[in-house]
């Protein structure tokens, strides 16, 4: 009997109070008050009329730079130990060579985004180890790196992006920043196809005007280069080509990488938004009236029904509910079928 009580307490901060009799003999309406497990936005701000939608950037920055910098750091030892170390074999490397040191960075960004062109390649023990020990590394510094520098600017342009959605609009902090955190990856995504579309069409204008190549050809190094393809006919062989193919390497092909992360994200999140939908819409039957009554006493309570729909969604699913349901009988010192303050002092004696 106990164990029934729990259950049906298991969402308590789920209340369905009873409304007060409204003017005109209105039907009274049912429902369920917010459970307040956490402080809202709201109190977060005070007084403090500039935190508002803002303090949701904030925070991202704060847990931002804690693994940025450290991370930033090993990426600037990686570039100065793998250049010297490129620099001090580059007699042992064959190809197309400009400056002993721009062919070594140059190697290097090559190497550790993998876009491997062929247009300087190792011939050297040597030169083959070293390659094989800093792209492994490259490609983990790149990942930590430049994917999380990547996703801070993109918020702090999707910022500046719903500014300027509302710039004739009186929207308050607090709904714009609701706005973010509801439409985050379909901005992201936006942002991200606009910069890459930046980053290809920069490309092309370099390679014509640097490098000499016809539209077609820009074009198609271009697209070997972001997508790590690679083939080596068509490069950057040039002085200046080759310093704006340090930076352009590397920006563009982590913008590829994002681009299809936020696609993968969109059609997921659109998926999700389609069940959620449905689930929604359908009428209940018998047979989800007989699957969610979890004390069969054949009547469903609000929390019986949250917990059948958020099933429905994916949300949660019974093992969670287990899981929830065992820590809420361990707390339940008394087998009350309710958590009270003498429960939880019981239970931490107990601890």
């Amino acid at each position: 009997m106990a164990e029934d009580s729990a259950k049906q307490h298991l969402l308590s901060c789920l209340e369905v109070p009873q409304q007060q009799p409204q003017k005109l003999g209105a039907a009274k309406k049912r429902r369920i008050r917010r459970c307040k497990s956490a402080p809202s936005a709201e109190v977060y701000c005070g007084q403090n009329k500039d935190c508002g939608w803002i303090a949701g950037s904030h925070r991202t920055f704060k847990s931002f730079w804690p693994s940025f910098q450290p991370v930033a750091f090993f990426f600037a030892i990686y570039l100065v130990v793998s250049t010297t170390c490129f620099y001090l074999v580059r007699h042992q490397l064959d190809g197309k060579k400009t400056n002993g040191v721009l062919d070594a960075l140059y190697f290097c960004i090559v190497t550790m985004t993998t876009v491997g062109y062929g247009d300087l390649v190792p011939h050297s023990v040597a030169a083959k180890l070293l390659a094989c020990a800093f792209v492994f590394t490259g490609m983990a510094i790149v990942a930590l790196f430049l994917g999380k520098a990547a996703d801070y600017l993109l918020e702090k342009q999707e910022v500046l992006l719903v500014k300027a959605l509302h710039i004739r609009q009186k929207a308050g902090k607090m709904q714009m920043l609701k706005e973010i955190e509801t439409n985050k990856v379909k901005y992201k995504f936006f942002m991200t196809s606009a910069s890459l579309l930046f980053l290809v069409v920069l490309g092309i204008f370099v390679l014509l005007k640097v490098e000499r190549l016809n539209l077609i050809d820009a074009f198609y190094c271009v697209c070997a280069t972001i997508t790590t393809l690679g083939y080596g006919d068509k490069s950057f062989s040039t002085i200046g080509g080759r310093i704006f193919a340090v930076f352009w390497i590397l920006t563009s092909t982590i913008f590829v990488a994002q681009f299809f992360l936020y696609l993968a994200e969109m059609n997921t999140e659109f998926r999700q938004q389609s069940l959620i939908k449905w689930v929604l819409t359908r009428r209940m039957t018998f047979v989800d009236l007989e699957a969610a009554d979890l004390d069969d006493d054949g009547v469903l309570s609000a929390a019986e029904f949250v917990i059948y729909k958020l099933k429905e969604m994916g949300k949660i699913s019974q093992e969670d509910v287990a899981i929830v349901m065992e820590e809420f009988e361990t707390l339940d010192v008394d087998q009350s079928g309710t958590i009270s303050n003498s429960d939880l002092v019981l239970a931490q004696h107990d601890v």
